[in-house]
């Protein structure tokens, strides 16, 4: 099976703990490898080492909030490994959405408090809109990941340059139109 029998949870921190010497994307292959499946907590926040695991939007996902175990962020990807492309693979991120309070904190960590006076904003600090979870797979992602596929156009037309169509046909990829 491509899939364990349960996913493993693990904050940005405990990752940035665990491989200290390597980059985010390396150490989400490092785990993914390890574990099949996990979901990554907390991305967005700065780690000890002073960046972020990945960047997120200041104004979607919660990432700032601090929780139970004094950690930071409401969010998370389900990342999973590819054992097509021997790589990890995001196949959906999602979280508790920002209420006033991370919201503010959020764009003052961006440098974006400016955007503070635009309408969606303006509507979350007002209590004028509901507080919401969400979240998305990516469908291409997830094709290739159930289909078995190493290239986004094998799951996804798209129009391809030339130099791409003679590239994947050397490596036996057939790409959508």
């Amino acid at each position: 099976p491509r899939l364990p029998e349960d996913i493993e949870f693990v904050h940005a921190e405990d990752l940035e703990d665990m491989y200290p010497d390597l980059s985010p994307k390396e150490r989400e292959d490092k785990i993914a490898r390890k574990h099949g499946a996990v979901f990554l907590i907390g991305i967005g926040s700065p780690l000890k080492s002073g960046m972020p695991h990945d960047l997120r939007a200041a104004d979607y996902d919660d990432w700032s909030t601090q929780t139970i175990e004094r950690r930071r962020g409401l969010n998370g990807d389900i990342i999973v490994w590819d054992s097509i492309s021997l790589k990890s693979l995001e196949l959906t991120s999602m979280g508790i959405r920002v209420d006033a309070e991370s919201l503010i904190a959020q764009l003052k960590l961006t440098g974006l408090l400016e955007r503070k006076e635009l309408p969606y904003h303006r509507g979350i600090i007002e209590s004028k809109l509901p507080l919401t979870i969400g979240g998305g797979f990516g469908q291409s992602r997830l094709y290739m990941f159930l289909l078995h596929k190493t290239h986004i156009g094998e799951v996804q037309p798209s129009i391809w340059s030339e130099k791409m169509e003679k590239k994947a046909m050397k490596r036996g990829i057939k790409l959508l139109q």
